[in-house]
């Protein structure tokens, strides 16, 4: 009965913090073996500090909490998971990060991207407002070139890593984000280089910002949408799917109530008229 659970909880998380310490022991010989290669090469080693989202993978407790995203993100394979956090660390040297978090981008996306509001458990909540994008000005700003698409997927990853940034990484602390994606309006799968840009960004969030998202809230969604995420659903794993909602333009609203997100806020900007309801 009772006891039986707490001994199969108490089991399951000395699971999960041996695991993350094995990832920090491989993290920490890692680091050894790259510092013999170059005292091997003759020069002066000075140890690199690697940090994610500003935060130090060794010697912080705060790096559990990101140690365990990665593990998570990898069903629990603590290879796996090492190798994902390699190249995490790769991408955002590659990338440029630390430069792109203090560049100018201009505030063209403001109205399609924003935080607004928290749920009743305190995370923020982001709005993606897809619809924006059928100002056709707007459009052709963000993907008529190749070079566009890049400065709005540069400005995408601008955006989100100052807002991982601004999470609690403590034990305790919310390390995860609510997202409302409302598709009223919006271009659809038709547009090439919207769904180009748009899969770009995504492989980009999901090989290097794991575990961030505590629930996908679709509304306004049409029906072909509805049809298309029931036809990929078997490719998604069964916690991926559990954090998803979907909700058609006649749901919407009381889906946001249920949702127990800032709603005063939520509804005033994607249901002007609403706000009469409150």
């Amino acid at each position: 009965g009772k006891k039986e659970v707490e001994v199969i909880e108490e089991k399951k998380e000395t699971e999960v913090t041996e695991e993350k310490k094995e990832v920090e022991v491989e993290v920490r010989e890692e680091k050894k073996e790259s510092e013999v290669k170059e005292e091997e090469k003759g020069r002066e080693v000075v140890p690199e500090e690697v940090e994610i989202w500003g935060i130090p993978l060794l010697g912080d407790e705060r790096s559990d909490v990101i140690l365990l995203k990665f593990l998570r993100a990898r069903d629990f394979k603590v290879k796996e998971a090492l190798n994902m956090i390699r190249n995490t660390v790769r991408w955002r040297k590659e990338f440029g990060i630390e430069g792109l978090v203090e560049e100018d981008l201009g505030s063209d996306w403001e109205k399609v991207v924003f935080k607004d509001g928290y749920d009743k458990e305190g995370h923020p909540v982001y709005y993606n407002v897809f619809g924006e994008f059928e100002d056709k000005e707007l459009y052709s700003k963000t993907f008529l070139d190749e070079e566009k698409r890049n400065k709005f997927i540069r400005w995408r990853i601008q955006s989100l890593e100052k807002s991982v940034r601004s999470l609690d990484f403590s034990p305790n602390g919310i390390s995860t984000i609510v997202q409302v994606n409302d598709l009223k309006n919006s271009p659809g799968l038709g547009k090439r280089e919207l769904r180009q840009a748009t899969n770009q960004a995504l492989q980009l969030l999901q090989d290097n910002y794991p575990e961030f998202v505590a629930k996908q809230i679709f509304i306004n969604v049409p029906w072909w949408y509805l049809a298309f995420s029931r036809m990929i659903s078997p490719f998604f794993t069964q916690r991926t799917k559990s954090k998803f909602v979907f909700a058609g333009p006649s749901k919407s609203a009381d889906t946001l109530f249920r949702s127990s997100l800032s709603v005063s806020l939520s509804l005033s900007h994607l249901y002007p008229s609403s706000t009469n309801i409150l």
